[in-house]
């Protein structure tokens, strides 16, 4: 490639983003990583991991691993797609971490290693936008859109317009700062004008680099605006952790990211899973203080290019260019229909004038800028009447606060109940019988009151008293462990409990007993055909027989499905047992660390804390319940029934005719998602989290989203649809 100084030419930019001053827009963004520097990168990897494995890394190669890390560090956090175990990505990192303590003064402020803070944060100082960062004007038809437009077209006295239609993320605003390409400010929102100066904190996000070659398109200072996030995957198992832990679900993602940037320990900032993806360059300016956006004809389309090709997770892949509002209305209905199918929740879209200069002929008002407007979806929000609380019990005992609300649709379902999770829950909403109350659903995330409303309030509202005693059993006194937010009852024989259990055990992704629902399990419970769990394997069919809707067929294929609960897998009974903060997952690293389930009990603390995933408190609850003698009896009387107690092989050797194989479904399957992944589970497959390298196969389904252009983009891995999976099985 010819590199040519465009000045002399009537052109004052050189390298890889030249702006024309006569009206064209010549753009070429090179890549972050070109495929060339990537294979070089992805083949050095194996070099630098044999030199740690023999701990022979010289201190001259410290800046050369440097690079490597930030190059995995993009290809995870950026393009989702990493090349490298976590665990080979952690000994990188440990290599250059021990290199750097060695040699301190060799040490530079964008180091990988340099993102955590060593303190906590007392308060977040103030800080001056360079320049403010508006609201966006809404619409909410298409109406509004075309009157929208009508006002664009005066403004820049054109027809044809150009407009750039992408994700309004629901995330928490923030601005970042490049000096000479190196990350020296990051701030939130705040009001527009002011925001707080989180820096030690957005240094955290893997996804925001902490120097990025601005130099090479002139720019020795750029402000940079975006969104700070929580994917719905993460959000989902940090819910799932926090229902484990009896502390109250988060609300929604937003709030999420919203809090986490505030989080006063930096350390805690980085566990939090956020992301953070930028959308729009507010300041550039030249070595020399000139602007660099205004007088020259570049594009906002190009501008995100450069972004993405500075190592920024930027819209890039959801961005369409749409010529006139016709299409822009088109694409406003096709986002809206794929939306539940995005990784991030998005509450509508912003529409944009593409061009830069007819964006300045547009100008601003003082609220919003004119040539923006957001098309907001339709609300995941309703307000209702909270009219009474009933608490249950769950299967270890923890007491939930249901609220009964007065029935409101809320994005096509019909509300009627909801978990107010603990009392703690309930006092720091002031939520009270009788109140108005902002209910929220997002994507597939359960139902969650926001906030009561108290300007509603008549003065007939009541507060919400907990119960002293068990609602179920109305024997045990309620406890509440210390560290913990729910009240629990003791009494291990409470009906409530028993239930619970028994509906946990049976459930699909436990034992799979067909045919018992939680209905007919209380039925048998209440006939005093089940006490236990080992009471499944001992059920007096000729009883059940004379009980209302039990046919001869019907007991057969409970007969059968209880028979062969007993060949199911050790992870399976495992996580049937309902011991404590044990999900699947960590049920099946405990099934592959034995032979039999007994050598749990021969495991200490710390021997479990070695395992992955285990920490401490998962630790102690697994060795506390394999040192507890009912629980030993319970698991020897399953034994004697039959129940398989022993792993055979560990699911990296099962046999089978996707042996080895990796699999990602997306779109809408025939078939449940969860029985497809089983189908590749019993038959020597795995599933994987993303679409990345390590992917063999991505099974596609109707309106496939995201996961389906990411994945043309990697060319081992293959697409395939519903019915050639199938052909693939046994």
């Amino acid at each position: 490639m010819v590199i040519v100084d465009f000045r002399v030419a009537g052109f004052f930019r050189r390298a890889d983003f030249i702006f024309s001053k006569k009206g064209s827009t010549f753009a070429f963004c090179k890549p972050m990583y070109t495929p060339e520097q990537q294979k070089k990168l992805i083949e050095s990897t194996s070099s630098f991991l044999k030199k740690v494995a023999a701990h022979q890394m010289p201190v001259e190669q410290m800046e050369p691993l440097r690079d490597l890390i930030r190059f995995h560090e993009w290809k995870y956090y950026v393009e989702s797609n990493p090349v490298i175990s976590d665990t080979e990505y952690d000994r990188l990192y440990q290599a250059l971490k021990e290199l750097e303590e060695r040699h301190p003064d060799l040490v530079t402020p964008d180091s990988p290693t340099q993102r955590v803070s060593s303190g906590l944060s007392k308060e977040f100082p103030e800080v001056k936008h360079l320049v403010p960062m508006l609201s966006l004007d809404n619409s909410y038809d298409e109406q509004d859109l075309i009157a929208w437009d009508e006002r664009v077209r005066k403004l820049v006295e054109k027809e044809d317009i150009v407009y750039c239609v992408e994700p309004k993320y629901d995330g928490a605003g923030i601005s970042l700062v490049y000096e000479k390409d190196q990350l020296i400010r990051g701030a939130t929102r705040g009001d527009g004008s002011v925001g707080e100066d989180i820096t030690v904190n957005l240094r955290q996000l893997r996804s925001i680099p902490l120097s990025a070659r601005f130099s090479g398109y002139d720019i020795a200072r750029i402000e940079i605006r975006g969104e700070c996030l929580i994917n719905k995957k993460s959000f989902k198992k940090i819910n799932e952790q926090r229902l484990e832990d009896g502390l109250p679900l988060f609300a929604n993602a937003r709030n999420t990211a919203s809090g986490g940037l505030r989080i006063l320990d930096p350390k805690e900032v980085g566990r939090r899973g956020l992301e953070a993806f930028l959308y729009h360059v507010s300041v550039a300016e030249d070595p020399k203080g000139r602007d660099l956006l205004r007088g020259q004809l570049i594009s906002h389309s190009h501008l995100i290019k450069m972004l993405h090709a500075c190592g920024f997770k930027t819209p890039q892949q959801e961005i369409k260019i749409c010529h006139g509002i016709e299409a822009v209305i088109r694409e406003v209905h096709a986002f809206e229909a794929k939306r539940d199918s995005l990784d991030y929740e998005i509450d509508g879209l912003v529409i944009k004038v593409d061009d830069l200069k007819q964006q300045e002929h547009c100008g601003y008002t003082a609220h919003h800028p004119r040539w923006a407007i957001a098309f907001k979806f339709k609300a995941k929000q309703a307000t209702t009447v909270l009219k009474q609380v009933e608490f249950q019990v769950g299967r270890t005992g923890a007491i939930t606060p249901v609220a009964k609300l007065e029935p409101v649709e809320l994005a096509g379902v019909t509300i009627r109940s909801i978990s107010m999770f603990n009392e703690d829950f309930i006092q720091e909403k002031d939520l009270r019988i009788g109140d108005r109350v902002l209910i929220e659903r997002a994507g597939d995330v359960i139902p969650y009151i926001v906030k009561s409303i108290p300007e509603a309030r008549t003065g007939n509202e009541k507060h919400i008293h907990f119960p002293n005693t068990c609602p179920s059993c109305h024997k045990a006194s309620l406890e509440k462990p210390e560290g913990e937010a729910n009240w629990r009852c003791t009494n291990p024989h409470c009906p409530a409990q028993v239930v619970e259990r028994l509906i946990h055990f049976v459930s699909k992704d436990a034992m799979d007993i067909k045919g018992l629902g939680a209905a007919i399990l209380l039925s048998f419970v209440e006939a005093g055909l089940l006490e236990t769990i080992p009471d499944l394997y001992h059920l007096d069919y000729n009883r059940i027989a004379t009980m209302e809707g039990w046919k001869e067929k019907s007991i057969q294929n409970l007969k059968h499905a209880v028979e062969a609960s007993k060949h199911q897998p050790l992870h399976r009974v495992l996580f049937g047992l309902g011991i404590r903060f044990v999900g699947e997952t960590t049920a099946k690293k405990l099934a592959e660390a034995v032979r039999d389930i007994e050598e749990l009990g021969d495991l200490s603390p710390e021997a479990l804390m070695g395992m992955e995933d285990v920490g401490e408190k998962v630790a102690q609850s697994i060795y506390d319940y394999f040192h507890n003698a009912e629980n030993l009896k319970m698991i020897a009387s399953l034994r004697k029934s039959g129940v398989n107690m022993i792993q055979l092989k560990s699911a990296t050797q099962q046999e089978g005719r996707l042996n080895g194989k990796t699999f990602l479904f997306t779109g809408t399957l025939h078939m449940k998602r969860s029985d497809a992944e089983k189908m590749v589970e019993e038959n020597g497959g795995k599933i994987l989290g993303s679409v990345s390298a390590k992917l063999n196969y991505l099974v596609v389904g109707e309106d496939a989203g995201s996961k389906l252009e990411k994945a043309k983009k990697i060319p081992s891995v293959q697409v395939i649809s519903e019915e050639a999976f199938l052909a693939l099985l046994p």
